[in-house]
């Protein structure tokens, strides 16, 4: 829908002044071209993060957006491979890296994309976008890095729309004046539903 995209953030930001942080994901879907002319119209609102602007895997439509803008580009929820974190590292594909605990294949895969970000003077933050668990290992994650961003990815769609999320576990992260606490029990700080887990959806079938 042509005007959209600038109507939108141009209402955000008088709605919420000029204070207020905005980010903005553009869900892997511009053109090299099309992405730079939108992060000069973001510039132009003071959105300061702008995430996933090109296809996630053209690594050079991306590092091309990043050279070109002042705000910061970030990416990363959907890589896996070692060989493309590193590239996406070493040549300043992102100013932000994004990994997700779950789709990068792990706590210990995760910390190691964001140690290898340390390194080369990049801040992490995490990619969480629902309720599950990935919520509360991104949370432990951010607490464990020496790189960590300023901001937590939480999730604002209602549980209707993700009915197998909820009930999961105990107790579920609150902001709490703009704020989430990191789960502070033992393990991970948070308690599975036996009820969630016997919930017919959740149940592994065994056959051959």
């Amino acid at each position: 829908m042509a005007g959209r995209t600038e109507a939108v953030v141009g209402t955000v930001r008088r709605a919420l002044g000029d204070e207020a942080a905005i980010l903005v994901d553009a869900n892997s879907c511009y053109t090299p071209a099309k992405a730079i002319e939108v992060g000069w119209m973001l510039e132009h609102h003071g959105v300061t993060h702008f995430e996933e602007p090109c296809p996630y895997w053209e690594l050079d439509w991306t590092r091309e957006v990043t050279q070109a803008l002042e705000l910061d580009v970030t990416g990363g929820e959907q890589d896996w491979d070692p060989r493309v974190w590193k590239t996406m590292i070493d040549t300043g594909v992102v100013d932000v890296v994004q990994p997700d605990v779950c789709y990068s294949g792990g706590f210990t895969r995760a910390l190691r994309v964001a140690s290898r970000a340390e390194s080369a003077g990049l801040p992490c933050t995490p990619h969480s976008a629902n309720h599950s668990l990935v919520l509360v290992f991104a949370l432990h994650l951010l607490s464990a890095i020496g790189n960590p961003g300023p901001y937590v990815e939480l999730s604002i769609e209602p549980d209707a729309d993700y009915p197998w999320q909820v009930g999961m576990y105990e107790p579920r992260p609150e902001v709490v004046g703009g704020k989430v606490s990191v789960p502070d029990g033992p393990g991970w700080g948070v308690e599975i539903s036996p009820e969630w887990l016997a919930r017919s959806e959740h149940r592994v079938s065994q056959g051959y």
